[in-house]
């Protein structure tokens, strides 16, 4: 892939109109200009777009994985698209050059499957969260991980036609570990890349119940459909051992339990447990699949 053609995705639920307009205005200044630019309303209306911008109006809210599987499908259709650009509506590139090197990234490397942006507020501050390693006290550090970010990102075509898009069932929150794992699996590189900036407000996901509910259902279904047996116990048990220890809200907790039940008694989806060769790949990447 010597020139990769960008097609840039962004989902909207319409209650940010004034973000979504600057993020598009910062997409147009790019100096490498993207092939396609698709805004999908993620059941909502969309409001006028710029000229050259594709709005895809959903009637129903399908969650982050399935608003951007309705882009991905209209960008595959469009036939002329190597590297899918996702966007939080209210995000914003203050880097002209972000498309520029994210091609180059992209054109030097055939098997560079995910490119992580850093998310940074607008005092440059990177907070640990959003660094995809479990070393997150450096945000300029950047190099092969196991995950990545969802706020900005670049997912090549070819491994999503290979692996397949997003996990719909998951809605929102560790969609992208899953669809990761499934990239590393089939030996395509994750990386992040400090120097590609997504500027975005400071946040808390924790702020509302259904995050706890949603992120213990997904972390079950992560490990039914993708952990070797033996891996299955020891990811769930760190994982609750941390949840009781950070979480300081009760109602946060009954959520959690609620969520994990869910994803213990409900189907996961198609079981596709990882090989032991990528869990020792992930394993010398700093980020065994267990934590």
């Amino acid at each position: 892939m010597s020139h990769p053609r960008l097609g840039v995705a962004v989902l909207t639920m319409g209650n940010r109109p004034a973000e979504l307009a600057a993020l598009l205005e910062s997409v147009s200044r790019q100096e490498l200009p993207a092939a396609r630019v698709v805004v999908v309303g993620n059941g909502t209306a969309l409001p006028e777009l710029p000229a050259g911008v594709d709005g895809v109006e959903l009637e129903e809210n399908l969650g982050v994985s399935g608003g951007r599987n309705v882009a991905i499908a209209h960008l595959r259709a469009c036939g002329d698209v190597d590297v899918v650009v996702d966007l939080d509506d209210d995000g914003l590139l203050v880097d002209t050059g972000v498309f520029s090197k994210l091609a180059a990234l992209y054109g030097a490397d055939p098997q560079l499957g995910v490119v992580s942006f850093r998310i940074a507020d607008e005092h440059g501050q990177t907070q640990r969260r959003h660094v995809p390693r479990l070393r997150a006290k450096d945000p300029m550090r950047g190099g092969e991980v196991t995950t990545f970010l969802g706020g900005g990102h670049g997912l090549s075509m070819r491994m999503l036609n290979e692996v397949g898009d997003w996990p719909e069932e998951f809605f929102f929150t560790h969609e992208e570990t899953d669809l990761a794992w499934r990239a590393l699996d089939a030996g395509w590189r994750v990386v992040y890349e400090p120097s590609l900036v997504l500027q975005h407000p400071k946040t808390s996901p924790a702020r509302h119940a259904v995050y706890y509910r949603m992120t213990a259902r997904n972390r079950v279904w992560l490990a039914k459909r993708h952990l070797p047996a033996p891996l299955v116990p020891a990811y769930l048990g760190v994982w609750t051992l941390l949840t009781l220890a950070r979480t300081r809200s009760l109602g946060g907790l009954r959520a959690w339990a609620g969520g994990f039940w869910e994803g213990v008694t409900r189907p996961a989806g198609r079981r596709l447990p990882m090989r032991w060769a990528t869990v020792a790949r992930m394993t010398r990447l700093g980020r065994p699949p267990v934590i």
